[in-house]
């Protein structure tokens, strides 16, 4: 499959209203994504995460830090100097110099001006990597695609990662929209349809940990903000068996999700349904589409066996 180029982005709280066309697209892996998606040491966004670490024997420091400079490129800041990525992951000038070095040297980043690095397009191999070696991605994709040929919506497949969710594959119609979302994207779990239903199957001790540090930032005038209202909402999901999330996340945006099992009887993934809530009724959701969303799980459930 080609790939297009796009960059990743994270919606602001309090987004306006969308609206969806009727075309077909597929969303692509770029270098930017790779960063986003890839394994964060606890979420980690600075050396100071790395120091719970400190005489591991087995934690390789070095390797840390170059994840760390990774991640730290975005779409507003594509190109660095040596100066602001240290400024951004707290690692010295030296220490950056070296990952970017290496970096460099084996393909992965770039100097652009003679002072700004930039991520290069080899950073789509590790991409590659994963989704050849992704079995869920894999089957995830073709699945979506069907469905949005037919139903002409929006379909996705994500995994939790940490307190995000991560997308492993999408399929999409066209949109007119100040960001949009794409393999790699990732979200917060809390305000999220398909983030609620993979905490909702997450172990007790699992989801009483994950609320015990969670901050539930309002994107929205309806966000729940309140840990008591998100332990109700996720009763609910485990209750009906799916997930539907009412412009929680984005003004003008209404989701429904549903859990995806393996063999064991373990939720593994989630694949959902969004679109414009003008649009999209919450009846129509719950009777139209709930059993397309129900049958995709089903089949992808079964690749997994």
């Amino acid at each position: 499959m080609t790939l297009a180029l796009r960059s990743p982005t994270l919606r602001q709280p309090l987004a306006s209203p969308n609206s969806i066309s009727r075309t077909p697209t597929l969303r692509a892996v770029t270098p930017e994504i790779v960063r986003e998606a890839l394994p964060r040491v606890q979420d980690a966004k600075s050396s100071a995460s790395l120091d719970q670490y400190a005489g591991d024997p087995n934690f390789m420091t070095s390797l840390a830090r170059g994840l760390l400079v990774i991640q730290s490129f975005s779409p507003q800041t594509p190109q660095m100097t040596i100066s602001q990525l240290a400024a951004k992951t707290g690692l010295s000038r030296a220490a950056v110099r070296r990952c970017l070095y290496t970096l460099t040297k084996l393909g992965f980043a770039g100097i652009e001006d003679g002072s700004r690095y930039t991520l290069r397009p080899r950073m789509l191999a590790l991409a590659n990597s994963y989704s050849a070696s992704n079995s869920l991605s894999t089957a995830a994709q073709p699945i979506l695609e069907r469905m949005s040929a037919v139903l002409r919506e929006s379909f996705s497949v994500a995994t939790l990662d940490g307190d995000d969710i991560v997308y492993i594959a999408r399929s999409s119609v066209s949109r007119v929209m100040s960001d949009d979302l794409h393999i790699g994207s990732r979200l917060p779990a809390y305000c999220t349809s398909m983030g609620r239903v993979l905490l909702a199957y997450l172990p007790g001790d699992q989801l009483e940990q994950y609320l015990a540090r969670v901050t539930l930032t309002p994107f929205t005038a309806r966000t729940v903000t309140s840990t008591d209202k998100l332990r109700l909402a996720l009763r609910n999901v485990r209750r009906h068996g799916y997930a539907l999330v009412d412009q929680e996340y984005e003004v003008g945006l209404r989701s429904l999700a549903v859990p995806v099992y393996a063999p064991t009887g373990r939720v593994v993934a989630t694949i959902n349904l969004s679109g414009s809530a003008p649009r999209m009724p919450v009846y129509d959701m719950q009777t139209r589409f709930l059993p397309h969303l129900r049958n995709a799980a089903t089949e992808l459930g079964a690749f997994l066996r």
